[in-house]
Parts: C-alpha cells; sequence; structure tokens
C-alpha cells in the first residue's frame, strides 16, 4: 500500500512539474512573422523621449543622457536591480539583437537567451505599445553612441531569483492586450492615454503594488511608497492635481514647475529631461489625459518620525 502510495506521489509531482513547465515557458515573437518596416528614427527618437529609456539606462554620474550603458540600481522588496545596457555596443549591450528580440523584450518581457525578464523592466505596461513605435526605438537606438561597459547582475534573493517562476507571474499579471482607443474620447485624449499608460507607463511608478508585485487596479496612479524604501511617490489623479489646470501639467512636464513654484528633483527630474523633448502637441495630450482621472485614494502615509 505504502509503495502505491509513492509511486502516485512521484507520478503526481512529475505531471506537476510538467504542467508547471508547460505554463511557464517564455514567449517569444519570431522574425517570420513581422512584416517588412523601413524604421522610422524620427519617430523612434518620439518614442525614446515619451518612453522615458534615459531615465533608467544612461549610465550614472555622466550628463550625456544617450549614453545607455545602464548600471542604474533599482531596489525593491524583491531585491536590486542594475538597469541594463541597452547601448548598440555588440558585446555589453544590445547589439547583437535582432528587431525580433528587441520586439519580444518589449511586448512579452522575454530575453533574447529565452528567459523571463523581471517586471523591473515595465514591460505590463510597453505590451500595449504600437508594433510600428516598438521597431522605431529599436532603429533609433541603433544610431546612438555604442558604450562598452556592462551592468552588474542583479542582487535578488532566492526564491526570487528563479526567473522560471516569473512565467507564472506573468500569467496572473501580463494580459497580452495592446493599447485600445477609447471611441468615446477624442484623439488628443486617446494619445494622452497612450503617452501615459504605454510609452510613459507612469501608473508604473505612481501606483501602490500588491504583495506579488502587481499594480493594485483600484488604486492606480494613487501614488505610494518609493519601492527603494526612501520617500512617497505623489497621487497623480484629481485627488492631488484637483487645483492644476491642463496648462499647469503640461508646463510642469515641459519645465519641471509646479503651480506653487516648487521644482521637480529625484527621479522625477530624470522624467522632465525627457518629456520636456517632447512635443508641446504631446505634452498638452498627457496633461488633458492626465486632468481626466478620476480621484482615487492612495494607501495611507505614515506619519514622519520625530
Amino acid at each position: 500500500m505504502l509503495k502505491r502510495l509513492f509511486i502516485l506521489a512521484f507520478v503526481a509531482a512529475v505531471i506537476g512539474i510538467g504542467v508547471f513547465w508547460w505554463l511557464t515557458i517564455p514567449v517569444t515573437v519570431a522574425a517570420s512573422t513581422l512584416p517588412p518596416h523601413t524604421p522610422n528614427p524620427g519617430n523612434g527618437a518620439v518614442v525614446f523621449n515619451a518612453g522615458g529609456c534615459s531615465s533608467c539606462h544612461a549610465t550614472p554620474a555622466q550628463q550625456d543622457r544617450l549614453k545607455l550603458g545602464g548600471g542604474l540600481p533599482l531596489t525593491s522588496p524583491f531585491g536590486t536591480f542594475y538597469v541594463p545596457n541597452i547601448s548598440p555596443d555588440p558585446v555589453a549591450g544590445i547589439g547583437r539583437w535582432s528587431e525580433a528580440d528587441f520586439v519580444t523584450a518589449l511586448l512579452k518581457g522575454t530575453s533574447p537567451n529565452g528567459s523571463h525578464y523581471f517586471p523591473a523592466f515595465p514591460y505590463t505596461s510597453y505590451q500595449q505599445m504600437k508594433m510600428e513605435d516598438v521597431r522605431d526605438l529599436f532603429g533609433y537606438l541603433k544610431t546612438l553612441p555604442q558604450v562598452a561597459s556592462k551592468a552588474p547582475d542583479h542582487a535578488v534573493p532566492f526564491p526570487f531569483n528563479i526567473r522560471r517562476n516569473l512565467g507564472v507571474w506573468k500569467l496572473l499579471f501580463l494580459d497580452g492586450k495592446p493599447f485600445e482607443a477609447d471611441a468615446s474620447k477624442s484623439p488628443q485624449w486617446n494619445r494622452g492615454s497612450y503617452l501615459v499608460n504605454a510609452l510613459g507607463h507612469c501608473a508604473e511608478c505612481h501606483s501602490p503594488r500588491n504583495a506579488l508585485g502587481d499594480i493594485v487596479t483600484a488604486q492606480r496612479f494613487a501614488g505610494g511608497p518609493n519601492p527603494d524604501g526612501e520617500g512617497w511617490v505623489p497621487n497623480i489623479t484629481q485627488k492631488r492635481l484637483g487645483d492644476w489646470s491642463e496648462k499647469d501639467i503640461a508646463y510642469f512636464l515641459e519645465t519641471g514647475q509646479t503651480p506653487d513654484g516648487d521644482t521637480a528633483g529625484g527621479s522625477m527630474a530624470r522624467v522632465i529631461r525627457n518629456t520636456s523633448q517632447l512635443s508641446a502637441d504631446d505634452r498638452s495630450a498627457m496633461a488633458l489625459y492626465l486632468k481626466s482621472l478620476p480621484a482615487a485614494e492612495g494607501p495611507i502615509r505614515p506619519a514622519k518620525k520625530g
């Protein structure tokens, strides 16, 4: 009897491991599925700036925002992630990547070697990008300077360092849905929504997260604790921006200046370096969309000690 139970348990374990392995297979995009495309570097530059690529990927401690050698540490409850080199360097960067590799990374969160990327890379937002924007961005990145420095390896403890487990995370939180325009809204509003939600991935920082690291849907854009444990990311719904006009928001995205005369600092200052490069029309579209966000109550901010 015990022998039979042992055999059944062993078979069940093998089946369970097989199901887990099948469900967590990293998804890729085959080059054969990509239609012919001539990259538009001008649009690629717009996508680069709207996506804030240099905010994270520019090599720290140097002023050239186009030197994308990576290395910026991103601390979180799951460990410290180091932003990779995405310059066209063939060894340290993405110089040997194919276009399909790049599309797969942004839309599926899968690396060229077939492993899952950690969602510190905001592919949950980038999955909404238009295919032509992804391909134009890849074409633009190839025009930038090569940087030979390699970013440090992530410092993520067990069990979070087991990338295969991220396949389960993706099943739970990566819906694979592209951006869909709201037919009841204006083209400008939809452009703003696309810039804020897909390219700008604003909710990735300005939203609280649950125990598994996914955005709390009911508090999207409502701010919360900074993942690195320092400070608080502000609420950007009408709960906090109710007194800001669309012009105020657009001006902030251009200059970093708030209506009360304060100036953006920290990581937001790096974001402003990017949004300031966008057209006035795009900043106005983002402002229109952000102004339309209903007030949402964020997490309770702890009282300051002392």
